[in-house]
């Protein structure tokens, strides 16, 4: 999402400290919470048989001049018509990045255009856009290589198969949003934190993978809290919950291994085990650069992610215009600090319910009691938003359905 933070001087880091005080500058940009972003993830199938694979050059062939360069060294790497970015992940899922904007409303509209002119582009080359957060038909396997890709592969593969299964096969949906004013701070990052699992429980469409049932609501979620704990778990927790966030992301991000560092050569691969910190001791050949930290946060991937703004990354790919929904009762949460402390409230009792929020989605009663909780509230400050009336109506009536889904496993 274009919502960037200002980028700093690239400079050495002598020591912690510096790393320290780098890390409070960029990843909570506090101030009057006014924008809200969107990136969108899909798998990409061929459209008469979805099972069979899509490889780079067709990729590369359909999207043209808005190609990413991972995919075409030469492609200029063009927006769309409406300012999206597009880039292509390591399994060939196509995700749109779209610039952040100060209505939701007019998100939505130029996201959804951007999003149209992809699907046209794909349509052309035959290729369609897959509906679930979870390849239904396809084992992992790898379309585009770099080297980044390569060594984060050699770290996951220490674990076991999930971090392909994530690398190859998922696809997510991501709502951004600011970070607020310093004294919301605190509550917006819990809260952020705590409607996660009851929010990915009621949006979780990723049950299939490779032909078969997986037994998870979200195997999505499920691939990436099997991947690696040290950059993936939640940084916030109910249990350490009066840890400022600076202090908590600062210790997360000093003390995660480092995935790779970036090289002229093919291999960036690093010793295992080395972090962030113990580069800073002098683990590595040269001390790392500001440039070196802002890389390495680009690999850690918790649910929620600080990038000066707070990217929400626990909700699974929607099918066609569904991702409207989650995205509206989101900015509908935090909508204003009232609406958002009372979700806060609603959501505390399962805000570490991640792994059962996807296996068992909202048959989990508890979630399902929370979320329909949520939904209430986001209807309630649904007209915050200032939606056109259509789109308001629209969105309603989707928040109704989902919310009389979570009251039946509520009972």
């Amino acid at each position: 999402m274009v919502m960037s933070p200002e980028l700093d001087r690239v400079t050495v880091l002598g020591d912690e400290a510096a790393a320290r005080g780098h890390l409070a500058r960029i990843c909570f940009k506090t101030g009057p919470p006014t924008l809200t972003g969107v990136e969108l993830e899909w798998t990409v199938h061929d459209a008469a048989d979805p099972a069979r694979r899509v490889d780079r050059e067709r990729l590369r062939e359909a999207l043209g001049r808005h190609s990413p360069v991972t995919v075409d060294p030469t492609s200029p790497a063009d927006e769309l018509r409406r300012g999206g970015t597009v880039t292509v992940e390591p399994g060939g899922q196509v995700e749109i990045s779209a610039a952040a904007r100060p209505s939701v409303a007019a998100l939505i509209l130029a996201t959804e255009a951007d999003a149209a002119e992809l699907r046209a582009l794909l349509d052309a080359a035959g290729l369609v856009l897959g509906r679930t957060g979870m390849d239904p038909w396809r084992s992992p396997r790898p379309v585009v290589e770099t080297p980044r890709y390569r060594a984060m592969r050699r770290v996951f593969d220490r674990r076991g198969p999930a971090g392909r299964a994530m690398m190859y096969s998922t696809a997510g949906l991501q709502v951004c949003l600011d970070v607020g004013e310093p004294g919301q701070v605190a509550e917006r990052w819990a809260a952020a934190h705590a409607v996660g699992p009851p929010l990915l429980a009621a949006f979780a469409t990723a049950d299939r993978h490779a032909g078969r049932r997986t037994g998870w609501a979200s195997a999505r979620m499920a691939a990436w809290l099997a991947i690696d704990p040290a950059r993936t778990r939640p940084v916030w927790s109910p249990g350490r919950a009066d840890r400022d966030p600076v202090a908590a992301w600062t210790e997360y991000a000093l003390a995660a291994p480092l995935l790779c560092v970036r090289d002229d050569g093919p291999d960036w691969s690093t010793p295992p085990g080395v972090t962030f910190a113990d580069w800073l001791a002098g683990a590595l050949d040269r001390p790392p650069t500001t440039d070196d930290l802002d890389y390495h946060l680009s690999t850690l991937f918790p649910p929620v992610r600080p990038r000066g703004y707070l990217e929400l990354r626990y909700l699974d790919a929607q099918p066609g215009r569904e991702w409207t929904v989650p995205l509206a009762v989101l900015a509908a949460l935090f909508a204003d600090p009232a609406t958002t402390r009372e979700a806060l409230a609603a959501a505390g009792p399962v805000a570490d319910r991640w792994s059962a929020a996807a296996r068992r989605g909202l048959a989990e009663r508890p979630l399902a009691t929370a979320a329909a909780a949520l939904f209430d509230l986001a209807l309630a400050a649904l007209p915050r938003l200032d939606l056109p009336a259509g789109l308001h109506d629209e969105i309603d009536r989707a928040i109704r359905r989902r919310r009389a889904v979570a009251e039946r496993g509520h009972r």
